[in-house]
């Protein structure tokens, strides 16, 4: 399929991806966009950086602009078509971001309610009657439990970050809010990986849902570099310092595994010299919203990050990602690398490797 009018999207739809230089979809738009538009539930697997928001985002806008036409709009308050969940408020407002860029012209109503503000926010943000709703798991559950919005009327439903979705820790509250909609809310999984434990909860929980995955199999884009520097008795600021002597097109995302490493490394880095900001949990989040910005608009060209920065963050520019700390899996590894070589554009991962990684065979090249 070479453009995205072959997909069968409204003309308004057509105008603003042709405005934004959009006319061909990728893979996994090609492989998922047909089949949300139909009402199927699909399962929708592909590397970072391959469009998979947008593989959600126009089927949705599409279809509830369809009902509207029809004269079936949404007309009661807090009480959305589509819901979207992710896993963090970055994530949640990203999402929420993409779809306001759709909606210039189809002139569907997006709201958002996320964990980090406060409850009466939640509540204003459900005045009046909207089509779409973005949320946290969290947030949302509190949300229902005060009776302050309605699923009964979501057509669409989908799990972004699919994998922590439905990681012990959120499986129960995802249950409950799959539950809140009703029988035969049409599902959309999507996530860059799916571990054999995922894919057995998918089946026993949505059994419905049609796999849908990119049919290259390998999770790393083919414009992505990996150089791996090993580590002597792990003292690895040394290398750090050196590498980040050369000079890239673009920017540098530096991962560690906890908060602690992030403040260490953050103050061993000042201390040096360099300009940078950190993301991690237990901040404020005003300035962890703020030292976002700053990276994402170029103002900062370093940032220091546990994996809260890892998932689904699509920031323009960073061209190199530094695994200061070897992560503890490898999918936190895909979802890590995935922050590089997005979109067809060249990337650099590099490891700092020690004994003990190598012995634990981590090394992911």
């Amino acid at each position: 399929m070479k453009s995205f009018a072959q997909l069968g999207l409204l003309p308004s739809l057509l105008g603003t991806l042709k405005t934004k230089g959009l006319t061909q979809p990728t893979e996994i738009q090609v492989e998922t966009v047909p089949k949300l538009l139909v009402g199927k539930s699909i399962v929708g697997i592909a590397r970072t950086g391959t469009g998979k928001t947008l593989a959600y985002v126009l089927p949705i806008l599409h279809r509830l602009k369809s009902m509207e036409y029809e004269g079936n709009g949404v007309t009661k308050p807090a009480s959305p078509r589509a819901l979207v969940i992710a896993p963090t408020r970055e994530l949640a407002e990203q999402v929420t971001r993409v779809f306001k860029q759709y909606t210039h012209e189809t002139r569907i109503r997006v709201r958002s309610v996320m964990g980090g503000t406060t409850a009466e926010v939640s509540k204003n943000n459900l005045t009046g009657p909207f089509d779409v709703m973005v949320a946290t798991p969290t947030r949302l559950l509190k949300l229902l439990d005060k009776k302050l919005v309605s699923l009964s009327d979501v057509q669409i439903l989908i799990l972004d970050e699919a994998d922590q979705m439905l990681d012990p820790g959120f499986l129960g509250t995802v249950k409950r809010i799959s539950k809140e909609c009703h029988a035969d809310v049409q599902r959309g999984l999507f996530s860059a990986t799916i571990s054999p434990n995922v894919q057995a909860l998918v089946n026993e929980y949505f059994p419905t849902t049609e796999k849908a995955a990119l049919k290259t199999e390998t999770p790393f884009s083919p414009t992505l570099k990996t150089k791996e520097i090993f580590v002597e008795n792990g003292h690895r600021f040394p290398f750090l310092e050196a590498e980040l002597k050369k000079k890239v097109e673009g920017s540098t995302l530096i991962f560690v595994n906890t908060r602690e490493q992030c403040d260490e490394l953050a103050k061993q880095l000042k201390t040096s010299g360099h300009k940078l900001v950190v993301c991690r949990g237990e901040m404020e989040r005003l300035e962890r919203r703020a030292n976002l910005k700053a990276f994402r608009e170029g103002k900062v060209s370093l940032m220091v990050s546990t994996d809260l920065a890892a998932r689904g963050l699509d920031v323009d520019g960073v061209y190199r990602v530094i695994n200061y700390h070897l992560p503890r899996t490898k999918d936190n590894y895909v979802h890590r690398v995935g922050r590089t070589a997005r979109a067809g554009k060249q990337g650099l991962v590099v490891n700092l490797v020690t004994r003990r990684d190598k012995r634990l065979e981590y090394s992911m090249s």
